[in-house]
């Protein structure tokens, strides 16, 4: 915040916290982890989930609110890691409860294939892209 601005502008622009979920993340995860199953790894972060027809059309059936949250964020693809930093939870319990609706056929999950994460022109464009988006003060950076 800088000199003159008021904490209800900062509030505006970042949106107030929301509060401490009162449903802790073993309790939503019945104490199962991500990759818990040795001879199943976790699900990659990068990995696309979009929501199917059947988990759209189930959304007021859901117990808690963190399933119906995943399945609203995507009615867009989106990776594992982008639906645990809208909900605001952790990453693994993102990929315990993605596994769960996915086995319900509620998600649809696209893992990458193998080596594309160590595509350097993948990198590049990753690279790229940062560069493109503008800074606080509007500019973009020179390539």
């Amino acid at each position: 915040m800088t000199a003159g601005e008021s904490p209800a502008a900062d509030d505006a622009v970042w949106g107030p916290e929301p509060p401490a979920p009162l449903v802790r993340p073993f309790l939503l995860t019945a104490g199962r982890i991500a990759g818990g199953d040795s001879l199943v790894p976790p699900i990659p972060i990068e990995t696309q989930v979009i929501a199917t027809d059947v988990g759209l059309a189930t959304l007021e059936a859901f117990a808690f609110d963190q399933h119906r949250d995943i399945i609203m964020i995507c009615r867009q693809p989106q990776s594992l890691a982008e639906i645990a930093a809208k909900l605001r939870m952790h990453l693994n319990v993102i990929r315990v409860l993605a596994d769960d609706l996915r086995a319900d056929g509620q998600l649809a999950l696209y893992v990458p294939q193998d080596g594309s994460a160590r595509d350097a022109t993948v990198l590049r464009r990753v690279i790229d892209g940062l560069r493109d988006i503008p800074d606080s003060r509007g500019r973009v950076r020179e390539r």
